[in-house]
This record gives structure tokens, sequence and C-alpha cells, in this order.
């Protein structure tokens, strides 16, 4: 399940959901991003983002994919909230289940790693001193380049 969204999620909704992927799970590893007052600039007050429509969706479907050839995915769901959101709002679901952890948690932190440089967003922080477009870390394509060897 993917789902780009400006509405807030309940993320023991969402892992009760992946709770019910069968008999053969055995392990459920999620991560839920939150807005945090702090990233390029200081005094963060909130966040906008913005995406690509079709694009976005399909580039997780993709990264899923490879998620799941690359591990025993029985199901993930990633959620993204774009519009503009406030200190403390829940920015990101993934949840992956699988039979063992190891599976879960290599899935789970790949999906999360790949969406931060591949999925087509836009953030933009927001301030009392103003707006900054966030251009991407070069801690974050290393990470996501790290999967790739």
């Amino acid at each position: 399940m993917i789902s780009i969204q400006t509405d807030d999620f309940d993320a023991g909704t969402e892992y009760a959901a992946l709770r019910e992927s069968g008999t053969g799970t055995g392990a459920i590893a999620t991560f839920t991003g939150l807005v945090r007052d702090s990233g390029d600039t200081q005094g963060v007050s909130g966040l906008f983002l913005e995406h690509y429509p079709g694009m976005t969706e399909q580039v997780i479907a993709d990264l899923i994919d490879e998620a799941s050839r690359r591990w025993d995915v029985r199901q993930a769901r990633v959620i993204h909230r774009v519009g503009k959101l406030r200190l403390q709002d829940q920015i990101v679901f993934v949840g992956v289940c699988s039979a063992h952890r190891a599976d879960a948690f290599a899935a789970c932190e790949f999906i999360m790693d790949a969406l931060k440089t591949s999925a087509p967003f836009w953030k933009k922080e927001l301030s009392e001193s103003g707006e900054h477009w966030v251009e991407q870390k070069a801690s974050d394509v290393a990470r996501g380049e790290a999967w790739r060897k």
C-alpha cells in the first residue's frame, strides 16, 4: 500500500494492517518520521512538501519491488505526507513485514533511505526568518549509495 496524502495517519492502524499479512509473518519493522525544529536552518516552525503526482507513487512501488527482490518482504506500506506540516507532525511511515527480523529491518531501512534520494519530493523549511528549499544531503546520498554495493 502506497499513499501520498495531506491528512495525518495513525501508525497503530498501519501496524495493525501489517499484522494481517498472514501466519508466515514473524517480524514487523516500522519507521515514522516527524517534523523537527531544526534542519538546514535553526528555528524551523514547519515544512512544506511537494511531490510529482503519479511519478512519486511509481518510484515508491519500484523501491518496494526492489526490496522484495532483495529480502523476504511479505507486505510493505509507505505513507508520505505533502502540503504544510507543523512541528512534530508525522511526515512519513514505512512498514515492512517478513518472516524474520533481519529482512524486515533491512527492507524498512532500505526503503526509507531510498525515499530520501530517489522519490520526487521537495521540502521547504518554514521559519520566522523566511522559507528555505532543502537540498539533498551528502549523508543521505551516501546512505543510498551504500545499498547499491
